[in-house]
């Protein structure tokens, strides 16, 4: 039987804390900010939890999480 793999996109992305919930940065703070209020740029910032419907997937895309 092979080893499991994780996925190094999903592990670039996320990063499971102790309790086995899963950390996740918000979308949209990339680029063309000049048009964004600095209102939601600041709220954009930080981290949030991937949604309970997510999480059987993330698990699966990082085995040795």
């Amino acid at each position: 039987m092979p080893k499991m793999k994780t996925k190094k996109s999903a592990a670039k992305r996320f990063k499971i804390r102790p309790g086995g919930t899963v950390k996740r940065s918000k979308a949209h703070l990339r680029h063309i900010l000049t048009k964004k209020s600095t209102t939601r740029k600041r709220h954009l910032r930080g981290t949030h939890e991937v949604h309970g419907t997510n999480m059987r997937a993330i698990h699966a895309m990082l085995p040795n999480g």
